[in-house]
């Protein structure tokens, strides 16, 4: 509706319909935030309450609230009954609202400012204003007049702010602590990485920052902000677990490592608490650093990953990849929350150009990562099936063998290493003849690392045997 109208209350009706809205604010909030655009609102507030029944309006509480999570305690105080009215005030509420109801209509003339009154009933407010003013039917509409609607209250279901509504009986009349919880979309976070790597030195310097996101409909001020890495089991994403965005995230690879952490956990859930209180604005996302490593051991290499026993009649490019530890020993050491990891390195100018980036799940202490960058320009890898045998028999015996053959070329000035992945491992499976010490990556995964000399090229051959 494009309505020039003001809405305007007489102060004694407004003072008389207020009278009852404000609730103490706030002394202490608390919010913990989880991964799964969920989060723990903990409010604790001071109120003043008579004795007997009465009813608390909460005001500020989230407008996403999931008013079947709120439980409200207090010395004292027995909870009767509890509504959450999110119906919020606003000038076209406030005609619907006033359906069948009347009026004052007030148009000023705009050569004289003189100002004409009149008094309709509102019969319909559904994509314009319909009124009855005495025997005519007029559709309120923007025809350059100013014009505005007085209305003699504010409808009791309509709310400033989201509220929420407890009918509350006490035991006696005074001020006491009441504690508010329950739970919300609307807030979420997610980490995000900046790598700054360095070639010569075989280091990088890392930051960590959380990036915070309020949509709840609500701001929180000064709240003491906990998050909480991990996928929490919903009952949505229990039902149809191939809807829930986070449980499958393409990006690096991960070794998955066992080291001990003093990082603050409950249940199997990691904990990161902001450092100080911090406020989220309704409609803001903010970012605030919680990781920080300098000098940690890391390298480059090429990886070639093979899923099976397959061979190509043209060479392929290979990943550029960037591979380091998150350990203790090399500064890091912490869990890692899931995020992307966005990588620099410096040119011959000493400026940071950036070199690519990489999706990581949520990574344990001593893990070893391996975050792609891109697609080498200058190195390529060609594979070629030599022999292979399946015995369609051979369900325990070592019945199975494949010969294989990469053929890696280097058109670079220096030499580099070329880790080729070979994946498609059938049961019991074993390398017995290799060019290079291969190590196993997982049951199914077996890998080489190739130097390859500056403008040359290198070859490596195995074969594995192994039932189906």
């Amino acid at each position: 509706m494009r309505l020039l109208i003001g809405v305007v209350l007489a102060l004694s009706a407004a003072s008389a319909a207020l009278a009852a809205e404000p609730a103490p604010p706030a002394s202490d909030l608390s919010l913990t935030i989880y991964n799964s655009n969920l989060a723990l609102v903990q409010d604790h507030r001071i109120v003043d309450l008579p004795a007997g029944r009465s009813r608390l309006e909460l005001i500020g509480v989230s407008a996403a609230i999931r008013p079947e999570t709120a439980t409200l305690t207090g010395g004292g105080v027995t909870v009767l009954e509890q509504n959450f009215d999110f119906d919020l005030l606003t000038p076209a509420k406030m005609m619907e609202k006033a359906v069948g109801r009347e009026v004052q209509i007030v148009r000023t003339n705009p050569g004289n400012g003189q100002e004409t009154r009149e008094t309709a009933t509102v019969l319909s407010a559904n994509g314009g204003v319909v009124l009855k003013v005495g025997d005519r039917i007029e559709v309120l509409r923007d025809d350059g007049v100013p014009t505005r609607v007085i209305f003699d209250k504010v409808p009791e279901t309509l709310r400033a702010e989201p509220t929420l509504s407890v009918m509350v009986s006490t035991d006696h009349a005074g001020p006491r602590a009441i504690d508010l919880s329950y739970l919300t979309t609307g807030l979420s976070w997610k980490a995000d990485y900046v790598a700054l790597f360095d070639e010569a030195k075989s280091q990088l310097d890392l930051q960590g920052w959380i990036t915070l996101t309020n949509t709840s409909g609500t701001g929180f001020e000064q709240a003491k902000t906990l998050l909480v890495a991990g996928d929490v089991a919903l009952e949505s994403n229990n039902a149809q677990p191939w809807l829930n965005p986070n449980r499958f995230r393409p990006g690096a690879m991960v070794q998955a490592g066992n080291e001990a952490s003093d990082t603050p956990s409950v249940g199997d859930f990691h904990l990161y608490p902001l450092p100080e209180r911090t406020t989220a604005a309704d409609r803001q996302t903010k970012q605030v650093g919680f990781i920080t490593a300098k000098a940690v051991p890391a390298r480059k290499l090429y990886q070639y990953v093979a899923p099976g026993f397959q061979g190509l009649s043209v060479p392929t490019h290979v990943d550029a990849v960037l591979v380091f530890d998150n350990a203790a020993a090399g500064g890091l050491g912490h869990p890692l929350p899931a995020g992307t990891v966005r990588m620099y390195q410096r040119d011959a100018t000493g400026q940071a150009q950036f070199i690519g980036e990489s999706a990581i799940d949520h990574t344990p202490a001593g893990s070893t990562l391996s975050l792609k960058t891109g697609e080498a320009f200058d190195v390529t890898v060609q594979p070629t099936v030599v022999a292979l045998h399946i015995d369609s028999d051979a369900l325990t015996t070592l019945g199975n063998r494949a010969a294989m053959s990469y053929a890696i070329h280097n058109a670079k000035p220096e030499p580099v290493v070329v880790e080729i992945r070979q994946g498609g491992f059938w049961l019991n499976g074993r390398v017995v003849k290799e060019s290079l010490k291969s190590r196993k990556i997982d049951a199914f995964t077996r890998a080489w690392e190739v130097d390859v000399p500056a403008h040359g090229e290198a070859t490596l051959t195995f074969t594995v045997q192994s039932g189906l």
